[in-house]
């Protein structure tokens, strides 16, 4: 109820002050897309709830289903804001077969995307991936990050060393490339969960591991304009984004080195990407550097999206379950073991840059 009044008052706040997306604007954005795993089985990965005899009753025809509805919300938001995104990451992709299918959707076959993925480490075998398009976007550089406790900064970790060392969770993926002939680098992220309610200092590591190669690919590659997004499994005030990413609410505010966060203020204005126990977050956040934020030689750089934001939350009736249970909130697949016939429990968030 909270998030309704806040968002009711929001509006008329806002009514009349709504930002024209410029003709020359390129979407960038992020998408938890809940599981988008086939029906089959895949060797070393814990992927038995989503095949045919398992607890998910994971069919080919509920896997068809779910990759027509992904390509759907693309092609809703490509539709909304007059374009197809030029970089869309995900969260939960089990491999490359499912990208295929996407891409080749014919609801979004004339964006001509292609896709970025790597193999991870995960135990579900659940990975970061990237849509691009290469009209757009040349790409020039793919890696990944993975997870190590190697931390520089003195992060307490509740984790023994024999768990540590058992630990495994999803890479960063990293890729870097032209836009516009601007030297442009996007980290796509999926940090520890809260399981338990544990593991800030997880996160607080994932955070640090990033920050620092965003450090080291600025003093390689000066002007480098820098994209960080992903689930972050925190909200951009937390411990993890605020301190460790060096995450500011306002352009004005940001220092040497440090990332603006367009989705802080939004999450104290009451918006949320998905809701847990009632309780709506912004885990789904995007951050850019000073060379984005900020650029003093009139290139790209990021639009507001409102008269106070910078940010976008793609929350259409279609995606959002409209009775029973999680009336409300983001439209998910499965709910107890049944087919939902939904999205994700997760809206899109995406950022416009533009001259």
């Amino acid at each position: 109820m909270k998030r309704i009044l806040t968002l009711l008052c929001g509006l008329a706040l806002l009514a009349g002050c709504m930002v024209q997306i410029p003709d020359d604007a390129y979407v960038i954005g992020f998408y938890n897309v809940e599981n988008l795993f086939d029906a089959e089985h895949d060797r070393g990965k814990s992927d038995q709830a989503f095949l045919p005899d398992g607890e998910n009753n994971w069919t080919q025809e509920k896997y068809e289903k779910k990759v027509a509805n992904i390509a759907e919300v693309i092609k809703a938001m490509a539709d909304k804001n007059g374009r197809w995104h030029t970089v869309l990451g995900m969260a939960e992709v089990e491999n490359d077969r499912v990208l295929e299918a996407l891409v080749a959707d014919p609801q979004i076959a004339e964006a001509g995307y292609e896709f970025i993925h790597f193999e991870g480490p995960d135990v579900r075998g659940i990975d970061c991936a990237m849509l691009y398009r290469p009209s757009q976007l040349k790409v020039l550089e793919t890696r990944t990050l993975s997870y190590d406790f190697n931390t520089r900064k003195g992060i307490v970790f509740e984790k023994t060393p024999e768990e540590q060392r058992a630990f495994k969770t999803r890479d960063v993926l990293v890729v870097r490339g032209l836009l516009e002939g601007a030297p442009f680098a996007f980290y796509v992220c999926h940090w520890p969960s809260r399981t338990g309610g544990k593991g800030s200092d997880l996160r607080c590591r994932a955070a640090e591991i990033v920050y620092d190669d965003i450090r080291a690919l600025e003093a390689q590659h000066p002007g480098i304009k820098v994209v960080v997004m992903g689930d972050m499994n925190d909200n951009p005030e937390d411990e993890c984004m605020a301190v460790w990413l060096h995450g500011r609410e306002t352009i004005e505010e940001m220092q040497e080195g440090d990332l603006f966060s367009p989705f802080l203020r939004m999450h104290k204005d009451g918006f949320g990407s998905e809701e847990y126990h009632g309780e709506w977050n912004i885990f789904d956040c995007i951050f850019v550097n000073g060379a984005l934020a900020a650029p003093q030689d009139g290139s790209l750089r990021i639009c507001k999206s409102d008269a106070f934001h910078y940010g976008y939350i793609f929350d259409p009736p279609f995606l959002t379950q409209q009775e029973g249970r999680y009336a409300g909130t983001p439209k998910r697949t499965i709910s107890g073991g049944q087919f939902m016939d939904g999205y994700s429990d997760h809206y899109p968030t995406y950022i416009i840059i533009s001259k």
